[in-house]
């Protein structure tokens, strides 16, 4: 287990991908570029037939590079990390500090990945990643990059809380797209993790995500809704659209059971549809998560220990 650090000296959980994953996800990155590479030198074998021999020796060099070297670089670039190796094996390329990755990052990695994979035979990427702690080669060492677990299996992950039952369906007129996947990820740690955190530093993360948020998707966060509840229902919107496209049906989904002992589901309130963004609802008042006198904040428990027994299923407190 790996931790990231955030802004605020908070320690949010990454997961390295271990050497035989990587190693994987690496064979099946070489099997499709070679492939690859010998459709396109064929062609090009029978295109410079007439050509002399210093003419197609340069023609091979340059394939070589473009398909063997340029090919894995503008995949990860395009596709922020996830080649075809890796999204079989369901790993990604991320920063060191869980954004994702660039063009340049992707330039350092494809760069130095001749050395350590082409010309070495994978050795020196072994070596590099079984002495690193997090498992990373040479080229994530210079590049700044981590490759991460995205698939964790189900009772390792934290417990996203869902959203009140009166913000069901509340932001269902949002425009998710813009919303890159790294913060995505940021919204989802911070969610599983707000109980261990410090109710101040907890508070001014969410209002950061959720500032982040709604600027991506052009609405600013409704007045009354504390930002962590914010989050949570956005990011259960996310989940229910993404369901939708993968599973079909028209009936609006239902929200995600808790994860706890015996926890209730909670499905939207029954009544008319959600209603468009251009006339919002009215939004009862909502108790601040900021604790009164006894420390602990909504989802977010005080020094003295747990959760309390009289928490809500939703890890959030109810409106008053």
């Amino acid at each position: 287990m790996s931790e990231l650090v955030t802004g605020e000296a908070v320690a949010l959980e990454l997961r390295p991908a271990k050497l035989p994953s990587r190693g994987l996800a690496v064979l099946l990155d070489l099997a499709a570029a070679v492939t690859v590479y010998i459709l396109v030198t064929l062609g090009l074998v029978a295109a410079t037939a007439s050509l002399d021999e210093a003419a197609r020796t340069a023609v091979s060099i340059a394939t070589f590079v473009l398909v063997l070297v340029g090919g894995p670089i503008l995949v990860e670039t395009l596709t922020h990390g996830r080649s075809l190796g890796k999204l079989a094996c369901g790993l990604r390329v991320v920063r060191d500090d869980g954004g994702p990755i660039r063009f340049r990052h992707a330039l350092v990695r494809g760069l130095l990945g001749v050395i350590e994979i082409l010309m070495t035979f994978g050795v020196v990427a072994c070596v590099a990643s079984l002495v690193s702690a997090r498992g990373r080669r040479l080229g994530d060492v210079f590049a700044g990059t981590l490759v991460v677990r995205e698939r964790v299996p189900a009772g390792q992950g934290g417990f996203v809380p869902p959203p009140p039952p009166w913000l069901a369906g509340r932001f269902s007129g949002l425009d998710l797209s813009a919303v890159p996947d790294g913060l995505w990820l940021a919204v989802r740690q911070y969610l599983t993790r707000m109980r261990q955190l410090d109710p101040q530093v907890g508070w001014s993360m969410a209002e950061r995500l959720a500032s982040d948020v709604a600027g991506r998707t052009g609405a600013p966060v409704p007045p009354g809704v504390p930002p962590a509840m914010y989050l949570a229902a956005v990011l259960q919107e996310r989940q229910a659209r993404e369901a939708q496209r993968t599973f079909g049906g028209g009936g609006a989904p239902a929200a995600p059971a808790s994860a706890g002992a015996g926890g209730p589901v909670l499905a939207p309130p029954a009544g008319p549809a959600a209603v468009s963004p251009a006339a919002p609802p009215v939004v009862p008042p909502v108790a601040p998560l900021v604790p009164p006198a006894g420390g602990e904040a909504a989802g977010n428990p005080g020094p003295g220990g747990g959760a309390s027994a009289e928490r809500p299923a939703t890890g959030f407190v109810p409106p008053a």
